[in-house]
């Protein structure tokens, strides 16, 4: 029984559904540690060939929730109410305990896992999305890192990993958002499709994938993955979140999330994206549709 998400399987094919429809699908204990156990669940089921991850209702996932302060994440990073460095590096730095190691499960599960992206796409949402094999999104989807203005540093580091140089620096110093459609171009995800046909391409990528032996799956998948071990894949999960601590406790940062408990979380952020015009600031037709929904 899980609180946060939704597990099921189908034929060869286990889903994970992140199931907050009401908070966006914003991270919050348990998810991180239910994740992982689903991620286990399926890599011992031998029925299971395929991981999708998906999000219920109008998002994939928002990112962490910060709107009551981040409080729910005290017992891992505060001392007597006080931030607390070292229990943050040890919690961001130990895999038992990281949240962003426990959604890297699916990175380290010898199945492929194809993430399914539609609506918002940010922050740790976008971290943990493109942590799987297969990324598609709808093309209206919003995928970005606003953290990079403010209270935050890339965690999983899959941002650098799957875009150049060029890129990789842009969107790290700006932290624009891009659509579904953007992504793809640039080689951030494998794919964008209409909203409309996005489960029907999911699913038929799905049983694509479920008609090999998963033993071959799983060597391919593991030499992949190994060349971007060998390059130092490791070491930037290592800095980033330490990294991400420092940034969500300096002075600004502090202003950021007070502001955020006392006028909430639309107030701050407006402030962070107005010179952007971006996320919550872009037009209309520069945000996802709302009325593209996903119902488990």
């Amino acid at each position: 029984m899980y609180e946060t998400i939704l597990y099921s399987v189908s034929d060869a094919v286990a889903t994970i559904t992140l199931n907050r429809p009401e908070r966006l699908n914003t991270i919050v204990p348990p998810m991180p540690d239910e994740f992982q156990s689903a991620i286990v669940e399926a890599t011992r089921d031998t029925n299971v060939k395929v991981v999708v991850v998906r999000g219920a209702g109008r998002s994939f996932c928002a990112g962490y929730d910060f709107g009551g302060g981040f409080h729910h994440w005290d017992d891992q990073m505060n001392t007597d109410g006080a931030w607390d460095p070292g229990k943050d590096f040890v919690m961001a730095t130990t895999p038992s305990e990281s949240p962003t190691q426990k959604f890297m499960s699916m990175w380290r599960c010898p199945k492929p896992v194809i993430v399914q992206v539609h609506g918002w796409c940010v922050g740790g949402g976008s971290e943990s999305a493109l942590c799987g094999d297969i990324v598609i999104a709808s093309d209206d989807a919003r995928i970005g890192t606003p953290y990079a203005r403010m209270w935050g540093a890339h965690l999983s580091g899959m941002w650098i990993y799957r875009l150049g140089l060029a890129k990789a620096k842009e969107y790290a110093l700006t932290g624009k958002a891009v659509s579904g459609k953007e992504a793809a171009e640039i080689g951030l995800i494998n794919k964008s499709v209409p909203f409309a046909q996005l489960e029907e391409e999911v699913a038929r990528q799905a049983a694509q994938l479920a008609s090999i032996p998963v033993s071959q799956l799983s060597a391919m998948k593991l030499v992949v993955n190994q060349a971007y071990e060998n390059v130092g894949l490791a070491s930037t999960q290592t800095l980033g979140p330490i990294l991400d601590g420092l940034m969500r406790n300096t002075p600004d940062a502090r202003r950021f999330i007070t502001i955020a408990e006392q006028q909430g979380v639309a107030a701050v952020v407006a402030q962070r994206d107005g010179p952007f015009g971006d996320y919550s600031a872009a037009p209309k037709d520069q945000q996802p549709d709302p009325g593209n929904v996903i119902i488990p």
